[in-house]
């Protein structure tokens, strides 16, 4: 069998995929957060996405910081994995960055409502931005990384560098 014919039956399941494109997003991003929290850039505290479940004052411990990291990664690798399965087929970085706005959106607008114990609109304005960005560039990593590996995005790059 050629090599060009076994690339064109190899098909990346999308389910080990998504699992690991999360856990990269998670880890990364989940990253970035902390240290915008660490500079100050951002009022948020780590473990945001913990708070349902855990005291406030336990998350702004530095065991609570690392849950909040973990969970991070764990909502990652959930949305990641939605992504995957529902959109992996939109080319291009724009359906990526709609889709980390939207779970900005969902986190910040629907759940400060709900469940936050920081309320969106009681934040600073660089934390609303900060935690908007890092949103945005998370969503861009997940859709992008996905678009390049199941569309022809890799095909276009390589006959970018080669022209």
């Amino acid at each position: 069998m050629s090599k060009s014919h076994k690339q064109k039956t190899e098909r990346t399941n999308p389910w080990a995929f998504g699992m690991e494109l999360g856990f990269f997003a998670g880890l990364i991003w989940g990253g970035v957060r902390w240290l915008t929290y660490a500079l100050h850039f951002t009022k948020v505290i780590p473990g945001f996405l913990a708070e349902p479940f855990f005291k406030h004052k336990f998350l702004m411990t530095p065991a609570g910081h690392l849950l909040g990291y973990l969970s991070f990664i764990a909502f990652s690798v959930v949305a990641a994995l939605l992504y995957v399965l529902i959109l992996r087929k939109l080319k291009g970085p724009w359906p990526g960055m709609i889709f980390g706005v939207l779970c900005w959106s969902a986190i910040f607008l629907a759940g400060s409502w709900q469940f936050l114990q920081q309320k969106m609109f009681r934040l600073p304005w660089n934390s609303v931005v900060s935690e908007f960005c890092i949103f945005l560039l998370w969503g861009l990593f997940i859709g992008y990384t996905a678009a390049i590996e199941y569309t022809d995005e890799r095909k276009r790059e390589q006959q970018t560098k080669l022209a």
